[in-house]
């Protein structure tokens, strides 16, 4: 037991949480959390009474030698992170490459990945496919998506509900408006929805309502 479990928790369903995922969270000596307060909800849903910590992108860099060094000397740790699997889009990254730096065994649980389904169900390619993550909020946001203008692959995006028509314009822009795309949302929750259609339709789509959730986008490729 004594090494770093990555453990994915639920993105909106409680019941896509697995057995293992829950043993583990009761067996490690300490579980890491991306924000304590929604995490507490988890753990007191499925009885797990392990002893928590915030571990968030403000404090990590502080805190991952010290946590590695404990496990090095025989401590076990979780990562999970509000929702999804930890490392993606998520805190996590500088804690497993200070992990594999130092030595210490990591081991990560399958499990619940918004992006996965939302693909999935878009009818776009998914033979070859790349992920791009939240497009920066100001610097950097048209450079990264001018550089995406001849990717072949299905492109793969998260955005808030705040942000979502601005990215659907910037990606008009750049792909132009007849490019095949996708919105999910909300995934696995009661009010899941998953609207397909051009980038200018799905623009028109989400101007006339109130926009709720956490956002995957997919776009198709050039030439798709």
């Amino acid at each position: 037991m004594s090494k770093l479990y990555l453990v994915p928790t639920p993105i909106g369903n409680l019941e896509d949480m697995t057995l293992r995922a829950i043993r583990i969270l009761k067996e490690v000596d300490y579980i890491l959390a991306e924000d304590t307060r929604t995490s507490g909800f988890l753990l007191k849903h499925f009885e797990i009474e392990t002893k928590m910590y915030s571990h968030h992108k403000f404090n990590e860099h502080k805190a991952v030698e010290h946590i590695a060094d404990k496990i090095k000397n025989g401590e076990s740790y979780a990562l999970i992170s509000d929702a999804g699997t930890p490392s993606i889009s998520d805190p996590g990254f500088l804690l497993v490459k200070t992990c594999i730096e130092m030595g210490v065994e990591i081991e990560c649980l399958p499990g619940a990945t918004a992006f996965v389904p939302a693909l999935a169900v878009s009818g776009l390619p998914s033979d070859r496919f790349c992920f791009e993550g939240f497009i920066p909020h100001k610097k950097g946001r048209n450079k990264k998506v001018q550089a995406l203008i001849d990717e072949e692959r299905t492109m793969i995006f998260y955005e808030s509900p705040y942000r979502l028509l601005k990215s659907l314009e910037l990606f008009i822009e750049y792909f132009g408006k007849d490019r095949k795309a996708s919105v999910s949302r909300e995934i696995s929750k009661l009010y899941e929805e998953n609207v397909r259609g051009t980038l200018q339709e799905l623009h028109a789509h989400f101007s006339t309502k109130t926009i709720k959730g956490e956002i995957v986008i997919v776009v198709g490729g050039k030439n798709g």
